[in-house]
């Protein structure tokens, strides 16, 4: 019997050739958009598919796994990230959920690299006065920015992207690195000669630029927090390419509108993708609709390995990313 494969959105054409060179039958929503909780599960409910390649917007909560047919083998997530899936049900009823670790590592670093550098040189404020009619000449003061050079990094999360943050910003910028994670990390210790703090808190206090590169859990929601946010310099930067809840995003816009800290980059949100209006009147804030891995070749790379996670579960064996279960 032909393997059906549901596929939430249209991502780029090479995972579909794959699945097809398989001799699968491919779906793909014909929305142009994120599927509503009562379509995806209207959708399920009409055949029998083998596999559904999810994206991080649709919500695979245990309602949503009860409600697929049990010929449902795996839920390959496009994307890194997968707190948008009940893991523990969708292993309770024997799916395999895998995500798409690694081939965004250095496509989101420079994202972040480029956010910090918005930030510090102003440039997108420049951008929107030159586009308002208003410059008229050079001017000595103005769009006063900030050097980084030389200055401290610190970073709260030390996987394999804030690890390669570090690694540009300290040999291209020598910038001083620090950072908190759950254990020390010798090879950032040996690349960058970082600096480990067991708590969040020196870190903050410390560094001239926080980079925040921590996974969704419970106990990272609202990690930073307006307490947390006040211990920054008040000259510091904040960005965040992680997960929008991980920054409470109210104490964020009172901070920045209050000049506790110099400015922030966002690529994430905590409402998703509804944004914090107040956040859209500030000028120290610079805001992305979620663009961190977006370039043609990393999000290729990651349709081909929902692809290969598809395949290597349907063909019975064991699927290279294949995540652990819910925390």
């Amino acid at each position: 019997m032909t393997k059906k494969i549901f596929m939430t959105r249209r991502i780029p054409s090479r995972a579909e050739e794959m699945l097809r060179e398989q001799g699968y039958e491919v779906t793909v929503s014909e929305k142009d958009g994120v599927l509503t909780r009562d379509e995806l599960k209207e959708v399920l409910a009409e055949t029998p598919y083998d596999a559904v390649a999810s994206l991080l917007t649709d919500a695979i909560d245990a309602d949503m796994i009860s409600a697929m047919p049990e010929s449902v083998k795996i839920i390959a997530n496009y994307a890194v990230g997968y707190n948008n899936i009940d893991t523990t049900k969708a292993h309770e009823r024997g799916m395999v959920v895998t995500n798409t670790p690694d081939v965004l590592t250095d496509t989101v670093a420079e994202h972040t690299v480029a956010l910090l550098l918005t930030v510090a040189s102003r440039i997108a404020e420049g951008d929107r006065f030159i586009r308002e009619g208003k410059f008229v000449g050079w001017e000595p003061m103005l769009f006063l920015g900030t050097d980084i050079k030389g200055k401290t990094l610190g970073l709260i999360g030390a996987g394999r992207i804030g690890f390669e943050v570090a690694n540009i910003l300290h040999k291209g910028f020598g910038m001083k690195v620090i950072y908190c994670d759950m254990k020390e990390n010798d090879a950032l210790k040996s690349s960058c000669n970082a600096g480990y703090f067991s708590k969040h808190e020196e870190v903050l206090m410390e560094a001239d630029v926080v980079s925040v590169h921590v996974p969704l859990l419970p106990a990272t929601h609202h990690l930073i927090n307006a307490e947390r946010l006040a211990l920054m310099k008040k000259s510091a930067i904040l960005i965040n390419t992680s997960r929008g809840p991980v920054v409470d995003e109210v104490a964020l816009v009172s901070a920045l509108k209050n000049k506790t800290i110099r400015g922030a980059g966002l690529d994430v949100f905590e409402f998703e993708p509804k944004v914090t209006q107040e956040l859209l009147t500030l000028e120290n804030v610079v805001v992305n609709p979620h663009l961190a891995s977006a370039t043609e070749e990393t999000r290729t790379k990651m349709a081909e390995m929902v692809a290969t996670n598809i395949i290597e579960v349907l063909e019975g064996r064991t699927a290279p990313n294949a995540v652990a279960q819910k925390i």
